[in-house]
């Protein structure tokens, strides 16, 4: 092996140039920090060109092979890093331990003025971390093993929160224990969607101004999405919030209706991304889920969405209606719809309306606020461009997303 060409410097030297190619550590701060820390220290039982990788290393399974804790895949956690803007001296909260690498990178972006507080569930993630932060010169960062949902009030309040765990809800302690004017960076979800949002706090409210696709390991004990097959090979799955009406009972053997197939009139290139499609319509549309597919569903036909493991779906009582894609011909696809049921017609033809206006401005991302439970509609505030608004009820927070 040639120990030159594969020493962790170079590797990692080249894993902050994709990043950089990728459009992410965009601060020079971000690409810095991602140059000098040592990532491969974090996960020992990786391959060196693994730890170096653009992957997301996995550091402890589920009996079920799904992923507990990882390393986070390199251009998400410079993405991450980005939206947080983080400045030296600031107190700084991170919800998932995972290897302790992030909570490095943290630990040198606020400099021996700042503080870094990370937390997990998980003792043998913590362990972990900590082990790998001690040998990396980290032994300020403070590690705690608790229920990430609580926070760390022991160290608040905090300028800066950044979850490296998937999100359905946040807690009131989140509230209490951001400063005024913070940065919380966070994935959320909702309407089975999960997107990497910089909030800004004004008040009582968290304001966004940045939000990117992403996906990351749930966090622990967070019921608040549903989830139900609706045929009779449990092959396709619905996922829904609890604030929504969906009854896959009801949907049971709708895909054996007759299909209603749509189509907008919109194309996508070969690396054009969609996924704002599904973003604008959960801002516009209260019945707004998500399919998912098995493969032998789309083999045979009963179900073909666009993206078979995540596509946007419009469910009614007894009807559904599923974003679908087909080849135009020219290297490029056109996006549309198919129903089923009884109102699979109009609910396909919502799909490719909102297809159509988002294909109007690809860019244009909805505005989040998120407020505590039981804040008043009253207290929203709505910006003078605003055409549409919907609010999802979460189990401690309300998540009002407008669209203009």
């Amino acid at each position: 092996m040639n120990t030159i060409t594969n020493s962790p410097e170079t590797l990692r030297a080249a894993m902050v140039d994709n990043v950089k190619a990728a459009g992410h550590a965009t601060s020079p701060a971000v690409e810095q920090t991602m140059r000098s820390v040592p990532r491969h220290k974090f996960v020992p039982e990786a391959s060196i060109e693994d730890a170096y990788a653009d992957i997301a290393v996995i550091t402890k399974s589920a009996s079920d092979g799904s992923a507990l804790s990882c390393a986070s895949v390199p251009t998400i956690v410079a993405m991450m890093l980005d939206q947080l803007q983080v400045q030296p001296g600031n107190r700084i909260l991170e919800i998932g331990a995972g290897t302790g690498y992030n909570a490095a990178l943290l630990a040198q972006l606020t400099g021996p003025g700042g503080a870094v507080t990370t937390v997990d569930i998980d003792a043998e993630v913590t362990a972990g971390a900590r082990r790998g932060l001690d040998a990396t010169g980290n032994e300020h960062v403070d590690v705690i093993t608790r229920d990430g949902s609580l926070a760390a009030a022991e160290n608040a309040p905090y300028d800066r929160i950044i979850f490296t765990v998937g999100a359905w809800d946040l807690t009131p302690e989140f509230w209490q224990q951001l400063a005024p004017g913070g940065r919380l960076v966070v994935p959320l979800r909702w309407r089975g969607q999960t997107r990497s949002v910089a909030f800004v706090r004004d008040g009582d409210a968290l304001v966004s101004d940045s939000m990117d696709l992403c996906g990351f390991v749930p966090m622990l004990g967070q019921e608040g999405e549903r989830s139900g097959t609706i045929d009779t090979g449990d092959l396709v799955t619905l996922f829904w919030d609890i604030d929504q009406t969906i009854d896959t009972e009801k949907l049971s053997g709708v895909l054996d209706q007759p299909k209603e197939v749509a189509w907008s009139g919109v194309t996508v290139g070969p690396y054009d991304s969609f996924d704002g499609i599904w973003l604008r319509i959960s801002g516009t549309d209260s019945r707004t889920c998500r399919i998912a597919t098995d493969k032998a569903a789309v083999e045979a036909k009963l179900c073909t969405p666009a993206i078979a493991v995540r596509s946007p779906a419009l469910a009614e009582d007894d009807s559904l209606a599923y974003l679908a894609i087909r080849k135009a011909g020219d290297g490029t696809h056109e996006l549309g719809a198919i129903g089923h049921g009884p109102y699979g017609h109009a609910l396909a033809g919502q799909l490719c309306d909102e297809t159509k206006a988002w294909n109007k401005d690809r860019e244009a991302l909805p505005a989040l606020r998120l407020y505590p439970a039981g804040t008043p509609n009253s207290a929203f505030k709505f910006d003078s461009d605003i055409f549409f608004g919907q609010v999802i009820e979460k189990t401690t927070s309300r998540l009002m997303i407008s669209v203009s």
